[in-house]
């Protein structure tokens, strides 16, 4: 089973892709993720993506392809696989199909993972994390909080709200995704694969739907 997931920031696409990779024993493959274990690994399109990521630009789209060839094309994804993150616009939506065409594999479903925006905003800026590195044990001021405000259970630091979990950072975050990514919704519903399931509700709930989506037993 080849699974897509779409979703903006905070719609907790991460927390249900991992729970569906046990599940199904299909790698969970994020961009992030991949960029980082291309990069470790010395392979080829490894490489090149450092070389961008050296001098702090984007990696273009034609590495990003390239990391995913070596990739999709490893034994452990002869099963499946379940993607997260990519692709981001219609442009690397079409070259993933390309992609797909060549290795002779194909998308089963895409999952659509939907959140009302008020929600992921208190999800994003609502985050805290352990100031301590050797700990970064993760809160929530709402849904996790910590046993003594502001202070991690675990070592006692001070916790802190990442650069990018501030309120209008998240908005910018929010915007490029409904300018860039959430047109590929349209795309995959067109061709019969789009599955859009409520990301509201808590999180039983929702891996519970989607493996009804991806035709699983629970």
């Amino acid at each position: 089973m080849q699974i897509l997931f779409l979703g903006a920031p905070g719609a907790g696409k991460g927390t249900q892709c991992k729970r569906l990779s046990a599940r199904l024993k299909a790698p969970h493959l994020s961009s992030g993720d991949l960029l980082r274990e291309a990069v470790k690994c010395g392979s080829a399109a490894g490489i090149r993506a450092k070389e961008f990521m050296d001098r702090g630009v984007l990696v273009p789209d034609e590495v990003l392809i390239a990391m995913f060839r070596e990739k999709l094309q490893a034994p452990e994804c002869g099963k499946g696989f379940i993607l997260d993150g990519f692709p981001r616009n219609l442009a690397q939506a079409e070259s993933l199909d390309a992609l797909l065409l060549d290795i002779n594999k194909n998308l089963t479903v895409v999952i659509n993972l939907q959140v009302d925006d008020d929600l992921l905003m208190e999800r994003i800026c609502g985050r805290r994390v352990c100031a301590n590195k050797s700990c970064a044990m993760p809160f929530h001021v709402k849904f996790a909080p910590p046993k003594k405000e502001g202070f991690c259970d675990a070592c006692l630091a001070e916790l802190m709200t990442r650069s990018d979990d501030k309120a209008e950072l998240v908005s910018a975050r929010l915007q490029t995704y409904n300018e860039q990514t959430a047109p590929l919704i349209d795309y995959y519903q067109t061709r019969g694969l789009l599955k859009t399931i409520d990301g509201n509700g808590d999180q039983e709930a929702i891996f519970a739907e989607l493996l009804k989506a991806v035709q699983v037993p629970a």
